[in-house]
């Protein structure tokens, strides 16, 4: 069986020794995507950090050749639990037609401070 792996030029994939995605046949798995824009910035609403993660994942997924609809499963790591209405409006709004399995956690923190929230996902071809 083929697999692919995905870059995405985070600055984190050679230190941490990751790959944005990996196509393994018909599955795609995406790593935990934080909302960190090209020029390095980080928009400060929680829902603009979802939409921002769910941006980024969803170039991963067209590199492997699969799109939001694919998505099967989704993990949302949330450092302040008064995010968990945004992040989940915007998550509803990119995913819901895909309807796929969900996990929503508050967590002590997560890689940058500046993060509210950081989404992986794993989506069936």
């Amino acid at each position: 069986m083929t697999v692919q792996r995905i870059r995405s030029g985070s600055p984190y994939e050679p230190t941490i020794g990751f790959s944005r995605a990996v196509r393994v046949g018909d599955r795609v798995l995406v790593s935990g995507t934080g909302p960190v824009r090209p020029d390095g910035s980080c928009p400060t609403d929680p829902g603009e950090q979802a939409r921002r993660c769910i941006e980024i994942i969803a170039e991963a997924l067209g590199r492997a050749g699969a799109t939001l609809a694919d998505v099967v499963r989704t993990g949302m790591y949330l450092t302040d639990v008064t995010a968990a209405e945004a992040v989940g409006r915007v998550h509803g709004e990119l995913f819901g037609p895909a309807g796929p399995a969900a996990t929503m956690v508050v967590v002590a923190g997560l890689l940058d401070p500046r993060w509210v929230v950081e989404i992986e996902a794993e989506a069936w071809l």
